[in-house]
């Protein structure tokens, strides 16, 4: 995670008890770092599954399965042209 991300990522957790909800922090600290609203809170998701936070698929698990995926893909090309 680049250290924007990461720092960003923090301030949203850090001060989430500040305001109202999730998305009132997520919006404040997205104009602050100058990014959309909707790409911190992603962010933010996605730092929560990373961490067993959350449900979902890690990214590292993720990153493998979508090179998995290319490689099939290029397995089967290569099946069909030769």
């Amino acid at each position: 995670m680049p250290e924007t991300l990461t720092c960003a990522v923090r301030m949203v957790l850090d001060h989430e008890s500040d305001y109202s909800a999730r998305w009132a922090t997520v919006v404040s600290v997205a104009e602050k770092i100058g990014r959309v609203p909707q790409t911190l809170h992603d962010w933010v998701k996605k730092a929560e599954i990373d961490s067993s936070q959350r449900a979902g698929i890690p990214s590292d698990t993720a990153d493998k399965i979508k090179a998995l995926k290319r490689k099939v893909r290029e397995l089967r090309q290569a099946m069909r042209a030769g």
